[in-house]
């Protein structure tokens, strides 16, 4: 399959989870992947399974909580492939706890990492994705439409990345550009079984939703004909009792 042929994908967060999902299904449909992250070896470790269908995977070592690490990640891109079509954001941090006792470090952190990293980083290759009339997804969560106990700092993160989506939205349309939020319920990944145990909970990812199931829905609206836009997909896992 070739929906992506001679299109760039800049992908966060894909050296697991929902993002290392994207990365792939979209290099089997032809993609040229940028995989960025903090940790080299997972990168490459995701882009030797990537070449097996992508024409280009290229990993780039950089702290999207770094602004200089961004703005040197533009100008690679732009000597590398100089052009974007497709930006993915799922890369993201949780942390739990009460209002009453959770650390304003730990919300800090939250915030430069799921708020201020891709609105920087969008802003950086916003150029680029204008003149290739690109698409932009945000991987949100469920936690960014209802706020519950525990969950006040990341889910305030998330409203502000809807936020985000939404505004670009409404300013970037009219050039040619869609954007897309995704809401996941629970899925498999690292995170999720880190936040069982941090709950006390068995973790059973047979029961949660699949990156690839996230995936599939990303790669399906990014296939979309230009005489539609999906804004906003909740998508929530469906095991029978």
């Amino acid at each position: 399959m070739t929906v992506f042929k001679n299109q760039v994908a800049v992908v966060t967060g894909a050296s697991s989870g929902i993002g290392k999902a994207i990365a792939l299904g979209i290099a089997a449909q032809g993609a040229k992947l940028c995989l960025l992250g903090r940790k080299l070896d997972q990168l490459l470790a995701i882009a030797k399974i990537a070449e097996e269908t992508s024409p280009q995977v290229v990993c780039y070592q950089l702290d999207l909580n770094v602004d200089e690490d961004i703005e040197k990640l533009k100008t690679r891109l732009e000597v590398d492939f100089g052009q974007v079509d497709l930006l993915i954001h799922s890369a993201g941090v949780i942390t739990l706890g009460e209002l009453k006792t959770a650390s304003v470090k730990d919300f800090d952190l939250q915030y430069r990492t799921n708020v201020r990293a891709p609105y920087v980083l969008t802003q950086a290759l916003l150029p680029m994705l204008i003149s290739s009339q690109g698409q932009i997804v945000f991987i949100n969560s469920s936690a960014g439409l209802t706020a519950k106990a525990g969950v006040g700092q990341y889910a305030a993160t998330k409203h502000a990345l809807k936020a985000i989506a939404d505004s670009l939205r409404d300013e970037v349309n009219s050039l040619g550009v869609r954007v897309l939020s995704v809401f996941p319920g629970r899925t498999a990944s690292p995170m999720q079984a880190a936040i069982c145990e941090t709950e006390g909970k068995t973790y059973n990812p047979d029961r949660l939703l699949q990156p690839e199931d996230v995936a599939a829905v990303v790669i399906h609206t990014f296939s979309l004909p230009r005489t539609a836009e999906v804004t906003d997909v909740q998508v929530r896992p469906f095991v029978k009792s």
